[in-house]
C-alpha cells in the first residue's frame, strides 16, 4: 500500500457562487474581524501579543477558509488537517479563527483571554481548546511537533490506503515565526522532514523581519529560504501575506507538490492595520494602547463600539468551509465503509487505532524471565520485550537518535521507515534527539500510532523542553533511556547521568521507570503502553540479576510504582529501598544483615507516591523508621522515602571514566556501603 501521489480531497477552491469580487471583500472583513478581536482581547487582559495575529490575519483567513479541511461539529475527526500554530504566543490569531469557524470557543471565551480557567489561555493548550492540535508557546516545538504529525499520517497512508480506497489522506500546515526557525530543534526537524519527503506538511513562514529586540537584521540575517532548499524542502519565495490571490497560489502550489514538504516565505507587516505601530518591534507583545486601537480601528473600518466587534460578514466564509468540511467527512464515513467490505481486517485495525483501543489480549505476548543470577541488562530485556509485543501491537512505531543497537530499540522483522518505504516502522531519526522527542509528541497527538524513541539518559537534556511539553499535553510517547547510571563506565562522567533521573521525575506528569530487572522492564512496557500519558523507561547498560520474587510480583508492583520485592522473617526493623540496578545491591546486603530486613523495589516513586495511604503504609510502615535508600544518581527526592532518620546512599558529583564495576565501587555504591548504613540507622 502506499501514500496517494495527488491530493485526494475536494477542499481547494472556494464555493464557486461566490465572485472574486465578493470573496476579497468578505476575506477583508474577516481578517479585519481578527485584528480586532486581537487588539480588545490583548487590551482588556493587558497581556498578549498582538503584532502575529494582525500581520498573519489575510493569510490564515485564506488558509482556513479556502484549504483547511475540518469540521468544527467534530474537532477530532480523523482525517482532518491539522493546523498548528508554532508562534503559540500569537494564540489571539488562532483563538479568533477557531471561533469565526464555529468552535466551541465563544465571544465570552475570547473576552477571558489569558484569565484563569479561560478557554484561551495565553498559548495555545491541546485538550484544553476545541480545535487546537498542540500546545506551543516555546518556539520551535510546534513546528517539531507537526513533524510528528505530518510523520504519522505518511505511514497511515502507506499502511491503509489502497488503489481503491484511500482513507489516510490529509495535511498539516503550521504558521511559523522567525524565533521558530532560530530555535535548533526546527533546523533537526525540518532536516528530517526533508529527509523523509513529507510532502503532506506545509509551513507558512510569518517573515516580518521584526523581533522582540528589534529588526532581525540583529541577529538573523542568513537566507532562510535557501536553508530549506538545502534541507531538500520546496520552497517558495517572497510571497506578499497580505495579498491573498498570491498567498493563495503558493498554498494551492504547495500543495500539489507531495514528494517534498514545502516551506513558504510569506512576507508580512507586524500589527499590520495600526497606523503609528506597524512594521515596529513594540507591538509584538504589548497592547497598543486605547487611543492606538481607536486609530487602528477606524484605519480598518471596524466600528469603535462595542468592543470585540463580529460583523455577519466576517463568518460567512468560515461557515462555508466549515459546512465543506462536514461534506467531506461525510464522504470520508462513506469510503471508511466501502473500504470495510473490501479490507475488513485492515479496517477493523485502523477503527481500532483511531479509538486508542489496545488490541485484545496483547498482554498474553509480554515475556516472562526465570531466576538467573547472571542475568541480562534492562536494555538488552527491553529489547527482547519489543520482539515480543512489536509483532501484535501494529501501532508502535518506533525509533532512536542514531543509537540502534546500543538501545536495542529495533525488534526483530522492523523495516525503515524512509520516503518510499512509509509504511515501514521504525524511523532512523538521526542524532536529533530534540526533534525526536518533539516528532514522537506530533505522532502520539496524531493518533493512531503509538511512538517509542531511544538515546542514552544524559542525552535527555538535549530532548527536556520536548519532554516537558509531552507531559504538559498527555502524549502517549515512551522514551528509552538506555546507559542509566554510572555503570556504563568507560565513556565517562560526560555520558554518566547524575542528576538527570531527578530532573525527570520532576516533571509534572511523566513517569520514570528505572526497572531493578528483566520482570520489572516486562511490566514497565506494559504500564507504558498502557498509560495515557508519557513514560520514560531508564534502562541499564550492565547486566542485572533476575530475581526469583520478580516473576510473580513485577507486574502489580511496578503499576503501584514501589512493592515489598524480598521481605523480612517477620516484622521488619529496616527497611532498604531502592530502584534500577542499585536493587540488588540490597538484595545482597539483606543477605548479610539478617532476617528482619525488607527489600522494597520502586521503580516509579510518582506512581507509588498516588497509592492510597494504606497501600503505601503496607510497604513502607511508618512505624520502621531505619531505612536506607540507594540509588547511582543524585540523592534527590529519596529524603521523603527513608525520612529524617533514614540515609540515602546516592551519588554527588560527577562520575570516573573506568569499567562500570570500577566506577561503581569508587563511588561508594557497593554491598559494604549499604551494610554500613543499615547498621547506623539501626543503631
Amino acid at each position: 500500500m502506499a501514500q496517494p501521489t495527488v491530493s485526494t480531497d475536494q477542499m481547494e477552491d472556494p464555493a464557486p457562487e461566490r465572485s472574486s469580487r465578493e470573496r476579497a471583500h468578505l476575506e477583508e472583513v474577516a481578517a479585519n474581524t481578527i485584528r480586532g478581536l486581537t487588539i480588545d482581547a490583548v487590551e482588556k487582559a493587558n497581556s498578549g501579543h498582538p503584532g502575529l495575529p494582525m500581520g498573519m490575519a489575510d493569510a490564515a483567513t485564506v488558509l482556513w477558509t479556502r484549504f483547511l479541511k475540518h469540521n468544527p461539529e467534530d474537532p477530532q475527526w480523523f482525517d482532518r488537517d491539522r493546523f498548528v500554530l508554532s508562534a503559540g504566543h500569537g494564540s489571539m490569531l488562532i483563538y479568533s479563527l477557531l471561533h469565526l469557524s464555529g468552535y466551541d470557543v465563544s465571544l465570552e471565551d475570547l473576552k477571558e483571554f489569558r484569565q484563569l480557567h479561560s478557554k484561551t489561555p495565553g498559548h495555545p493548550e491541546v485538550h484544553h481548546t476545541p480545535g487546537v492540535e498542540t500546545t506551543t508557546g516555546p518556539l520551535g516545538q510546534g513546528l517539531a511537533t507537526a513533524v510528528g504529525m505530518a510523520i504519522a499520517e505518511k505511514h497511515l497512508a502507506a499502511a491503509f490506503n489502497t488503489a481503491d480506497h484511500v482513507v489516510v489522506g490529509h495535511y498539516t500546515y503550521v504558521i511559523a515565526s522567525d524565533g521558530d526557525l532560530q530555535e535548533g530543534v526546527t533546523n533537526e526537524a525540518s532536516s528530517l522532514a526533508g529527509h523523509l519527503g513529507l510532502g503532506r506538511l506545509v509551513v507558512l513562514y510569518d517573515d516580518n523581519h521584526v523581533s522582540i529586540d528589534g529588526d532581525t537584521q540583529l541577529s538573523f540575517t542568513e537566507d532562510r529560504a535557501g536553508r530549506y532548499e538545502a534541507l531538500g524542502w520546496h520552497v517558495i519565495r517572497e510571497i506578499d501575506g497580505h495579498d491573498n490571490e498570491a498567498v493563495a497560489r503558493a498554498i494551492r502550489e504547495a500543495r500539489n507538490v507531495l514528494d517534498r514538504p514545502s516551506f513558504l516565505e510569506v512576507r508580512t507587516t507586524i500589527g499590520y492595520g495600526s497606523p503609528n505601530l506597524a512594521g515596529q518591534h513594540t507591538v509584538h507583545s504589548d497592547a497598543i494602547g486605547d487611543e492606538e486601537i481607536e486609530a487602528t480601528k477606524k484605519n480598518l473600518g471596524i466600528p469603535l463600539e462595542p468592543d470585540f466587534y463580529v460583523p455577519d460578514d466576517a463568518t460567512a466564509l468560515f461557515h462555508e468551509q466549515a459546512a465543506r468540511g462536514a461534506r467531506e467527512q461525510h464522504e470520508w464515513e462513506g469510503r471508511l465503509t466501502a473500504y470495510a467490505e473490501a479490507q475488513p481486517d485492515q479496517a477493523a485495525d485502523l477503527r481500532r487505532r483511531i479509538e486508542g483501543r489496545l488490541p485484545d489480549g496483547w498482554t498474553d505476548a509480554l515475556p516472562t524471565f526465570d531466576a538467573d543470577e547472571k542475568g541480562m541488562a534492562s536494555r538488552a530485556a527491553s529489547g527482547k520485550v519489543l520482539d515480543a509485543l512489536v509483532p501484535v501491537l501494529p501501532e508502535l512505531v518506533g525509533g532512536s537518535a542514531d543509537l540502534t543497537p546500543s538501545v536495542k530499540t529495533k525488534a526483530k522483522g522492523m523495516q525503515d521507515f524512509q520516503k518510499t518505504t512509509a509504511e515501514a516502522r521504525y524511523v532512523h531519526y538521526g542524532i536529533r534527539e530534540h526533534a525526536m522527542a518533539a516528532a514522537m509528541n506530533g505522532m502520539a497527538l496524531h493518533g493512531g500510532v503509538r511512538p517509542y524513541g531511544g538515546t542514552f539518559l544524559i542525552f535527555s537534556d538535549y530532548m527536556k523542553p520536548a519532554v516537558r511539553l509531552g507531559a504538559l499535553m498527555e502524549a502517549p510517547v515512551v522514551h528509552v533511556f538506555t546507559h542509566d547510571s554510572v555503570g556504563l563506565g568507560e565513556d565517562g562522567p560526560t555520558h554518566q547521568p547524575i542528576e538527570q533521573l531527578a530532573g525527570l521525575r520532576a516533571i509534572p506528569g511523566l513517569h520514570v521507570v528505572r526497572p531493578a530487572d528483566a520482570n520489572e522492564t516486562a511490566a514497565a512496557w506494559k504500564l507504558a503502553v498502557e498509560s495515557p500519558g508519557p513514560t520514560a523507561l531508564a534502562l541499564s547498560r550492565q547486566a542485572l540479576p533476575t530475581f526469583a520474587e520478580s516473576k510473580d510480583r513485577a507486574v502489580d508492583g511496578v503499576a503501584r510504582g514501589g512493592y515489598v520485592l524480598s521481605d523480612a522473617d517477620g516484622e521488619p526493623d529496616l527497611i532498604l529501598v531502592g530502584a534500577g540496578a542499585e536493587v540488588n545491591l540490597l538484595m545482597e546486603a539483606k543477605k548479610e544483615l539478617g532476617g528482619a530486613v525488607r527489600v522494597v523495589s520502586m521503580p516509579c516513586d510518582r506512581l507509588f507516591f498516588q497509592q492510597d495511604e494504606a497501600y503505601r503504609e503496607s510497604v513502607l510502615p511508618s512505624s520502621v523508621r531505619a531505612r536506607v535508600a540507594v540509588e547511582a544518581a543524585s540523592p534527590y527526592g529519596w529524603g521523603r522515602v527513608v525520612g529524617l532518620d533514614g540515609e540515602v546512599i546516592a551519588i554527588d558529583r560527577f562520575g570516573e571514566s573506568a569499567p562500570g564495576a570500577d566506577a561503581l565501587t569508587d563511588l561508594g555504591l557497593t554491598v559494604e556501603a549499604v551494610v554500613e548504613a543499615a547498621r547506623r540507622v539501626r543503631s
